[in-house]
């Protein structure tokens, strides 16, 4: 049975960030490309969400309630709750995680 992939606000509002980046700094066509790319790699959870890993910043807490998988550079960060995965960040995973998984998730649940 299939899991059904939720994104929340801020995942959505990472997607748009991302696309109006691309768009600004190469193309609009190349961020097409990379929000449907991104898009794919977020409904692939609906059949093994349990594949992703643990974030490193947060296992290093000891917080193991959110996977991340990858399309590189970016990172998609999610939940998985019952037979729903909820996606809370879709970020550069070369930005300093730290700090937006600390105010992202801190707080976050459904």
């Amino acid at each position: 049975m299939p899991y059904e992939v939720h994104l929340t606000s801020g995942a959505g509002r990472d997607l748009e960030d991302i696309f109006d980046y691309i768009s600004a700094t190469e193309s609009a066509r190349r961020a097409s490309d990379v929000l449907d790319r991104l898009l794919r790699a977020a409904r692939e959870l609906e059949t093994l969400p349990l594949r992703g890993a643990y974030p490193r910043e947060l296992a290093e807490l000891g917080i193991r309630e959110y996977r991340q998988v990858f399309f590189k550079p970016y990172r998609i960060i999610y939940r998985v709750v019952a037979q729903r995965v909820y996606i809370y960040v879709i970020a550069d995973g070369r930005r300093n995680m730290q700090s937006l998984l600390s105010r992202r998730l801190l707080g976050a649940r459904v």
